[in-house]
């Protein structure tokens, strides 16, 4: 899988039975765990902390030998809120953050970390963006220090654009309904760049961005929509702004199609029960159905949580950070980070992936999956609704991939 031979690999696993075997990696987690986006934080806590546990006591995942320590700080979706939590983390000697949720929190920890290793070399941290997408940060912002693992705004919108024109002639008008930050205003902008070259017939018949988490009624959005004569509705909304979207869009008698980015995420298949089937699409990295190693994961975590495991970004994490501190024969930052750079290894979902060097964006497939009552082929019920989200394309990592401007400024 790395290109080695089996005696190889045992090799390389024998003479690295470690340096760092058995030693102690700190991850702070800096995402939501109050206001209205605190059901998905609470989720990711748990799914960090479930991973964290099956890396650490399985030499099989975790060639480095390293126990993985979650440390959860509530950021309350706020910028400010993020850089005081990166300070306590610095401060209880962490070396390792994640966030995703909020590319505008994500954008000033981008900075925060930039500076901080720039002024106290030695004690340098790395920035393991697990969902945040505005692809400014592996383009114009790119910096060395992060890394992502979600697929970026840019990648999932070609996907679903390409889905559009292949098997959906009847997609005539849309309308673009986004959260009001950097995230939202890209899905809007792609929307119209991608459609219009491949989909020039359809029209854009309207088009709004509301606050980020503070909406409570969608109804009078719906009664746009409607008004507008809208067959479809593309969204990169997310948590409580989709599934109140998804509730107003029921009550609102909208019968029209939705290409998303997060129906699978906390508190949207409830929103939506048995409503939307076979109109409600989303374009992600991996799903409810993905069989294997994946699906027992999955199906463990329902067990133990009565919750539903979606952010396998999770997963892409501890492989990589596990399989760059075997190569790097370390844990230290800057040479986990320069190891981790260009790495292929496997992300335990769907096989091999990729770090791509000249931007730290992951190369992996992307899928269009749609809403549905769940079956013996797609068994899998978020949220237990009887229902799923089956898939229905996959593009691979070569095909959902897209070019970077990115001009990284590396350590010297």
């Amino acid at each position: 899988m790395f290109g080695l031979t089996v005696g190889a690999s045992m090799a390389l696993s024998a003479g690295v039975a470690f340096a760092q075997k058995g030693e102690t990696v700190k991850i702070a987690w800096i995402d939501p765990l109050t206001g209205l986006m605190a059901p998905v934080g609470q989720n990711q806590v748990k799914s960090f902390q479930f991973f964290a546990e099956k890396f650490s006591n399985d030499p099989k995942l975790n060639p480095a030998g390293v126990k993985f320590e979650v440390i959860p700080i509530d950021n309350k979706l706020s910028p400010t809120e993020s850089l005081n939590a990166l300070k306590a983390a610095i401060d209880q000697g962490v070396r390792y953050i994640t966030q995703g949720n909020g590319s505008s929190v994500a954008g000033a920890l981008i900075d925060a970390v930039a500076k901080h290793n720039e002024r106290n070399p030695g004690k340098e941290i790395v920035f393991l963006n697990h969902s945040a997408v505005d692809p400014d940060f592996t383009n114009s912002k790119c910096n060395y220090w992060h890394f992502r693992f979600d697929a970026d705004t840019s990648m999932k919108m070609e996907a679903l654009t390409t889905f559009i024109k292949e098997a959906q002639p009847d997609v005539k008008k849309v309308y673009l309904l986004n959260q009001n930050y950097s995230h939202g205003q890209q899905v809007a902008r792609f929307a119209k760049e991608l459609l219009g070259q491949k989909r020039p017939d359809v029209q854009i018949v309207g088009e709004d961005l509301h606050p980020l988490a503070q909406v409570r009624d969608f109804a009078p959005y719906i009664a746009k929509i409607k008004a507008s004569g809208a067959d479809t509705v593309i969204t990169g909304n997310w948590g409580s702004d989709l599934s109140l979207l998804m509730k107003a869009a029921t009550e609102g008698g909208f019968n029209g199609k939705f290409f998303t980015y997060y129906t699978g995420v906390s508190g949207t298949p409830t929103a939506l029960g048995s409503n939307g089937a076979g109109r409600i699409f989303q374009a992600s990295y991996s799903h409810y159905n993905m069989g294997g190693q994946a699906q027992l994961w999955a199906d463990e975590f329902k067990k133990k949580f009565n919750d539903d495991f979606y952010t396998s970004s999770v997963i892409r994490i501890y492989s990589i950070l596990s399989t760059a501190m075997a190569k790097a024969k370390s844990t230290d930052p800057v040479k986990v980070a320069a190891a981790m750079e260009g790495l292929k290894f496997n992300g335990q979902i769907n096989g091999e992936v990729e770090m791509r060097k000249a931007d730290h964006q992951l190369q992996q497939p992307l899928y269009i999956v749609v809403w549905q009552k769940a079956d013996a082929k797609f068994p899998y019920s978020p949220e237990n609704t009887g229902m799923t989200l089956a898939p229905v394309k996959e593009y691979p990592a070569y095909v959902s991939s897209t070019p970077t401007s990115c001009q990284m400024k590396r350590p010297s």
